[in-house]
Parts: structure tokens; sequence; C-alpha cells
């Protein structure tokens, strides 16, 4: 008999707790580079809006839109941790 065989009922459980974990580490890494490029964004956006590239109208719909998506994304990390 294999001794993966004879181990399963004790090391399945870890092995499947450690797979959650890095799962849910790198969903926390996607979200973190997600918000970073969001927050990039913002900081161009305002950037194009000081040198006059946009109007200020267009500058608050983007800025809205980016702000809404950094929320959601914020929103989404809490309710994962609250699991």
């Amino acid at each position: 008999m294999s001794l993966k065989l004879l181990l399963l009922p004790i090391m399945g459980p870890v092995t499947g707790l450690a797979w959650i974990g890095q799962q849910i580490q790198e969903r926390a890494n996607t979200e973190y580079d997600a918000t970073e490029n969001l927050h990039k964004q913002l900081l161009a956006l305002q950037l194009a809006f000081d040198i006059g590239d946009i109007t200020e109208e267009e500058f608050e719909i983007q800025e809205e839109e980016l702000l809404l998506r950094i929320q959601t994304l914020e929103e989404e990390a809490a309710q994962l941790e609250d699991l």
C-alpha cells in the first residue's frame, strides 16, 4: 500500500486547507493590484485635468466612475474578510 493512501485521512484536510489559503491569497493579491491600478488611473486623470487635457465635466464623470469601482472593490474585500 502506498504511504499517501495511508496518510490521506490526515493529510487530506491539511492539503485542502492549504489550497483554500492559497486561493484566498491569490484573490487578495488580484484585488490589491486592481485597486492600485484604479488609484493610478485616478492620479493620471487628475494630471490630465490639471494640464488642461480634459474639461472639468469630463474629469468629474470619469472620477466618479473610478471612485465607484474602487468602492466596489473595497466592499468585496470587506465581505471576504467577514467570511
